[in-house]
């Protein structure tokens, strides 16, 4: 579909939409909502003209109350402001099931990334052979953590799961009916969820999404690519898990939580087959074959309800391969295609559903070595190297009992250990084998968890766990390669990853990295981090896997996720492709089943074209690399002046909303990780960081430093220079097209005020200076008027939202500036701070 004629179909079937069911709102029985849809426009209009005039969002709200009401008290005018919110809460939910629902009609199976697509390219150019030989040793993991970007409790999410059926049913009762339970269901969690309650929400896709998306996606990979002599690889599309198995940050994750989490997804999978399975056998009612899967069935059936019974994937299988024999051998294999579809369910998610990981942070692991060694072989922990420690407690032989440890952590460290034994019994290995360690940057990170493992009683060939290094910080990057190298030449590791088919994952940090070093230098960073680990990894006959923690927008690796990976070159290893999502990126990237397929699809053929398909512009020749280093390191060090500034860190606490991130009741995880009272940047975790700059409509980690690199070198003539780099590599297109979508969601307009802070005056310039300046070097840079003037469908999306939320930016802006004004009611205008966080997250998508 040209973009002229998918504008014109997305204004007829998201726009209008829009605004037909949005006036249903004006006539909702809500409790003390009457006249809110007809106040708001007044809102809208006085903060949109107010801030092209420099007006304040205090002047601006003021100006609402005295012109369109007539509310005289304090607590009058409260009432009205969180009404407002409310209803603009639920206009956000409306546009985003509109725009949902939309989704198919704006997409074909033709469409650039699809499998279609991929297939009449390979057709065309004679790859088909080369494709399906990818495909037998590649796949794409997604991996769902519990992160706190996602402000829509389980019955909001519900709801809205309904609403997008209704809406693409144009059903206009439903609709309204919908429109009017959303209404009165409450938008925010009384109390802060469980890690158990965060894993829940995601299982509930997991059963209600991604058994159905996935399924079909793998049955349309069969049917396109399979032939007589080739299937496809059921492990080409997998699911990771961290809710309840992410220790690093989080008190509340325990070792308890971690089993209870573990069964909840084998019931919820067998609960899946067993839903399946009765379709199956409404079909596959005849003699021989039904009694097989009525067994079957009931095996299932008893493993969901019997503490003691159990039923590996292996085992259905092998019940499903017995019952179609006879399905062949006495019924002509009639609905044979029903009974496959579901065996290959069973391939794909086996008795685990999703690989759920185990991740905690290195200097946690080092104070439960240092508790460990302090007990059992000497109590002065300083007269040992932590390399002599390694070494002492594995000769030790020693076997530890968790419960004679005092300190909590430890305990809980060592239950972790030994519970991965009893998961793998449960969900089969897949269930889980990945030790996570975040802050990697030395050897002994990885040798104290092998340590553990040992202590923990498990023999060498019975550790059937992948050690995972973290690489997250420009200290940690820098010092990945030396460290692999030592892990790759070490006795004791070396064996362990023999015994593991000599596969390494690595896990490196885009969130992490660019609040470190800011947007160009991380990713370059990693880049280069990737190249030289997988030359020392080749080099060591090691097949290293790069699994990648991205958050939604650019500032946290995301962005164009499909154009990142499928402009990778050749020096990068292209085994698999795995990388995180959470919060928004779940709901509204894999949120229904036809975005999730669309979104896996582009995700494998970005890594399978990137093998296939010869491009010239992937592989970066030495005068780029050269280029991208030098504009990388000049975009660093004005980063890195930033960051220095002393009005940093009190520009965030004052004036944005990160100190109340940690307030709202989404995540169990605390916003930052250390346990003190004073904010240190490197405590400060990337996603209220990332989060609170998009709060303000600056979104500074996105671009700061990259168009001060290219001015630098503009000034030296050698503009020229950069366009041909432009023209001539994806990775750096996407780079500049990603920093150009996070610059397209800011609106500094809204915080003009500041400029004349006392305080933060200067600091605020200097941000907006920076802005300006990179806006207009990228625009000259792309040629484009406008910035995201290739993604029109995106552009208009965003513009939409912007326009609905925009009253609510100037409400939390004006309960800012009450509360730095020190003005009654703070706890009052700390809730409007807290609740307008919901609707600004949720209407933007990706924004932490």
């Amino acid at each position: 579909m040209l973009n002229d004629q998918k504008i014109e179909k997305f204004r007829q079937i998201v726009e209008n939409k829009f605004q037909i069911y949005n006036s249903l709102f004006m006539s909702l029985p809500y409790d003390k909502m009457t006249n809110i849809g007809m106040l708001l426009p007044f809102l809208a209009e006085e903060s949109r003209e107010g801030y092209q005039q420099g007006k304040s969002p205090e002047e601006i709200v003021e100006e609402f109350f005295q012109k369109h009401t007539e509310l005289e008290t304090e607590d009058q005018k409260l009432e009205l402001l969180f009404k407002i919110i409310q209803y603009i809460e639920r206009q956000v939910v409306l546009f985003d099931s509109i725009e949902d629902a939309a989704f198919q009609q704006l997409h074909s199976e033709s469409d650039s990334g699809t499998v279609m697509n991929m297939y009449d390219r390979a057709n065309q150019d004679h790859h088909l052979t080369a494709i399906r030989k990818k495909m037998d040793d590649f796949a794409i993991k997604i991996v769902f953590t519990a992160h706190p970007t996602q402000f829509y409790p389980n019955a909001v999410q519900r709801i809205i799961h309904d609403l997008r059926d209704a809406i693409i049913n144009d059903s206009v009762t439903q609709i309204d009916t919908l429109l009017q339970q959303l209404g009165k269901t409450p938008f925010v969690n009384k109390e802060r969820p469980t890690p158990l309650d965060e894993a829940l929400s995601i299982i509930y896709y997991l059963r209600y999404v991604y058994y159905q998306s996935i399924g079909e996606l793998y049955r349309k990979i069969k049917q396109v690519y399979g032939t007589s002599n080739f299937t496809p690889n059921p492990d080409i599309i997998q699911l990771g898990f961290w809710p309840g198995g992410d220790r690093d940050g989080n008190p509340f994750v325990t070792a308890d939580i971690t089993m209870k989490v573990a069964e909840e997804l084998r019931i919820s999978i067998l609960k899946d087959y067993y839903g399946h399975l009765k379709i199956v056998r409404r079909r596959l009612s005849f003699r021989g074959v039904s009694d097989v899967l009525k067994a079957v069935s009931k095996r299932i059936y008893d493993s969901i309800f019997q503490e003691n019974v159990r039923i590996s994937a292996e085992e259905i299988i092998a019940e499903l391969d017995k019952a179609e024999k006879i399905l062949k051998e006495e019924h002509n294999g009639l609905f044979f295609d029903v009974l496959d579809d579901f065996r290959d369910r069973v391939k794909i998610f086996g008795t685990h559903f999703a690989t759920l990981d185990i991740r905690q942070d290195s200097r946690i692991h080092q104070n439960v070595i240092d508790d460990i060694f302090s007990k059992i072989i000497d109590g002065n922990i300083d007269s040992r190297t932590n390399d002599e420690k390694i070494d002492l407690l594995l000769e030790s032989g020693i076997v530890l009992n968790p419960d004679d440890f005092e300190d909590d952590m430890t305990k809980e460290t060592l239950k972790s250990v030994y519970n991965i034994k009893t998961i793998q019994e449960n969900n089969g290995e897949r269930g889980m084998h990945r030790y996570i360690i975040s802050n990697s940057d030395e050897v002994k990170d990885v040798m104290n968890v092998y340590a553990m493992m040992k202590l923990c009683g498990y023999a060498d060939e019975d550790i059937h766990i992948d050690i995972v290094p973290l690489f997250e910080t420009m200290e940690g990057l820098d010092k990945s390669e030396s460290v692999m190298k030592t892990l790759y030449d070490h006795p004791v590791y070396k064996k362990h990853l023999a015994r593991r088919n000599n596969k390494q994952i690595i896990m490196l940090g885009f969130s992490d990295g660019t609040k470190d070093g800011g947007y160009l230098k991380a990713n370059w960073q990693i880049y280069t981090s990737k190249e030289k680990l997988t030359k020392i990894s080749e080099e060591n006959g090691m097949k290293v896997i790069f699994f990648d923690g991205r958050g939604g927008p650019p500032a946290r690796g995301g962005g164009k996720t499909h154009d990142f990976y499928a402009s990778q070159g050749k020096s990068i290893a292209n085994n698999q492709i795995e990388l995180t999502i959470q919060g928004q990126t779940i709901t509204s990237v894999f949120g229904n089943k036809d975005q999730a397929k669309f979104n896996f699809e582009q995700l494998l053929t970005a890594g399978i074209e990137n093998d296939v398909f010869k491009s010239t512009k992937k592989d970066l020749n030495d005068k780029e690399r050269s280029l991208i280093s030098e504009l990388a390191d000049i975009s660093y060090k004005k980063y890195s002046d930033l960051k220095a500034h002393p009005m940093f860190v009190p520009y965030l606490q004052e004036m944005s909303t990160l100190e109340y991130y940690g307030r709202t009741n989404i995540g169990s995880r605390p916003s930052k990780r250390g346990a003190g009272s004073e904010l240190k940047f490197e405590d400060l975790r990337a996603i209220p960081f990332v989060g609170s700059w998009a709060q303000l409509k600056q979104n500074v980690p996105g671009f700061f430093g990259f168009g001060f690199a290219l001015k630098t070198l503009m000034d030296e003539g050698r503009f020229e220079e950069i366009k041909d780099l432009y023209k001539g590599s994806d990775f750096f297109k996407t780079l500049v097209l990603n920093s150009m979508m996070s610059m397209n969601k800011t609106y500094f307009p809204l915080t003009y005020y500041m400029r004349n802070n006392t305080k933060f005056g200067e600091f605020w310039n200097i941000l907006f200076t920076e802005f300006s300046l990179s806006k207009e070097m990228m625009l000259e840079l792309t040629g484009y008027k406008i910035l995201m003037q290739e993604e029109p469908l995106n552009r208009k999306s965003v513009k939409i939202r912007e326009k609905i939320v925009l009253p609510l930016l100037s409400i939390q802006q004006y309960a800012l500036i009450k509360i730095q004004k020190g003005e009654d009611n703070r706890e009052s205008y700390e809730k409007l701070v807290m609740r307008s966080l919901f609707g600004n997250i949720n209407a933007s998508r990706n924004s932490a």
